[in-house]
């Protein structure tokens, strides 16, 4: 909990920046199109991070085991070459999204005049790219040596920022434009830059021990980004598959009604705060047993997986009853009218989420173990497993043939997490993720399992 606290906060920040900007555009007047087109736009920002959570996952898996081995020149040579990749991922992405950003909405289902306002959202979103991912490397590089105050002490003042400017420039208060989306995107981009320049400036002054970031460009090291392909293609085939099951209900719902988008929109931005928690455990998990492997010690690995499968699991569960028992409270935040269509889809699918939180909070602890000790094979295997054969498959049957329409589509969510967790703790038990040393081989030999 002392590693993982402020990752939680860190993450709560990160989702409010989201949260303010459906707050306020639930305000505007044409409040349901706004935010039926910042429900795609969200997933579509979550689809082109693949291959940065590759790099991300790969990068912290590496430096916390150079951290736990003890090899200060390796670590800081991992912050360099992935600053510099991360760069040139964000630089590359952020062109894509903003060049494609309205026919990426229209192949989603959106509506032409939804996908002309996320296309409003998202250009400016995208342009700032480089600026967001460089600020999820510095917070993970941190993590992995074990500071993770820092990231969340600066979040917290760049999300006061967010929140000022968008009030500002959605809705033209405090003298400022009334920009709606767009001003919403401009607002967050202009405090993800504040974010990254702050970071910088932290890891330039040598304020945390054994790293410091020059600012002068170095080769790239093919090598390193070799091991860090290793690690992290199957962590962004990960992601991408997990985004396919997300994006598939997405385009279920807009099949069915697009006011069901909106309103899987909002829950996915509760669904974002509650499963903070969850992510903060599993990241304090990924980073400390990378930790003990790089030290040499599976049993210290074993010991951090088992409690963070118990206090993640236990959190998770408090929080879903917490949802279950004050939804239609947390439907008001985003000003959602009592009695319309929109209210009773978002009512329907937060208690729907409340069940998905139940196993998420063991297979989230589990995933964490998995990627700290550069296991992500395995965890691609899993998720490959439960969504593309489990999960895709029950969102349609269920909405279609069974004629249950969104709600079979949200179903799917919970019994998709439940076969993750049964499988996960599978893999946890064969011990195959268990490997020690300073680097991470690329066969990982058998190890006997503890009974």
């Amino acid at each position: 909990m002392k590693l993982a606290g402020p990752i939680i906060g860190l993450n709560v920040l990160n989702v409010l920046m989201l949260l303010v900007d459906s707050a306020l555009c639930g305000r505007m007047p044409n409040s349901q199109d706004a935010l039926e087109a910042l429900g795609f736009a969200i997933q579509v920002i979550f689809l082109l991070m693949v291959a940065m959570l590759g790099l991300i996952v790969g990068t912290v898996a590496l430096v916390a085991r150079a951290y736990g081995g003890g090899d200060t020149k390796r670590l800081n040579h991992l912050l360099v070459q992935s600053t510099m990749m991360t760069v040139i991922v964000g630089v590359v992405v952020g062109g894509i999204g903003a060049l494609a950003a309205e026919p990426i909405l229209r192949v989603l289902g959106a509506s032409p005049a939804v996908a002309d306002l996320g296309a409003d959202y998202l250009r400016p979103m995208m342009i700032g790219t480089p600026f967001f991912y460089l600020t999820l490397l510095y917070a993970g590089i941190l993590r992995g040596v074990g500071n993770t105050r820092i990231p969340f002490l600066i979040a917290l003042g760049t999300n006061v920022v967010n929140a000022v400017l968008n009030y500002g420039l959605i809705l033209g208060n405090l003298g400022m434009p009334a920009l709606g989306v767009t001003g919403s995107a401009i607002g967050t981009v202009i405090a993800q830059f504040l974010n990254m320049v702050t970071l910088v400036i932290v890891l330039r002054s040598g304020a945390i021990p054994n790293l410091k970031l020059p600012l002068a460009p170095k080769k790239i090291d093919h090598a390193l980004a070799g091991e860090l392909y290793r690690i992290g293609w199957p962590a962004a085939i990960d992601m991408l598959i997990l985004n396919a099951g997300f994006m598939t209900a997405l385009g279920i719902l807009g099949r069915i009604d697009g006011v069901s988008v909106a309103a899987h929109g909002l829950g996915l931005r509760v669904q974002s705060v509650a499963f903070v928690p969850g992510l903060g455990i599993a990241q304090a998990t990924s980073a400390m047993v990378g930790q003990a492997l790089g030290g040499g010690s599976v049993d210290r690995a074993r010991q951090v997986a088992r409690a963070s499968m118990i206090l993640s699991t236990a959190i998770m569960t408090v929080l879903a009853i917490l949802i279950v028992l004050t939804d239609d409270l947390l439907v008001q935040i985003f000003d959602v009218k009592a009695g319309t269509p929109l209210e009773s889809y978002t009512l329907e699918w937060m208690m729907i989420l409340g069940l998905a939180m139940l196993p998420a909070g063991t297979n989230m602890a589990l995933i964490g173990l998995l990627q700290g000790s550069g296991a992500t094979r395995i965890s691609l295997r899993i998720n490959f497993w439960s969504t593309l054969a489990i999960q895709v498959p029950l969102s349609w049957l269920l909405a279609f043939p069974c004629g249950l329409g969104a709600t079979g589509v949200w179903l799917s969510f919970p019994i998709a997490f439940a076969a993750k967790a049964v499988i996960g703790y599978v893999a946890y038990r064969q011990a195959k993720w268990a490997v020690t040393g300073v680097r991470i081989p690329n066969r990982a030999p058998v190890v006997s399992v503890e009974h």
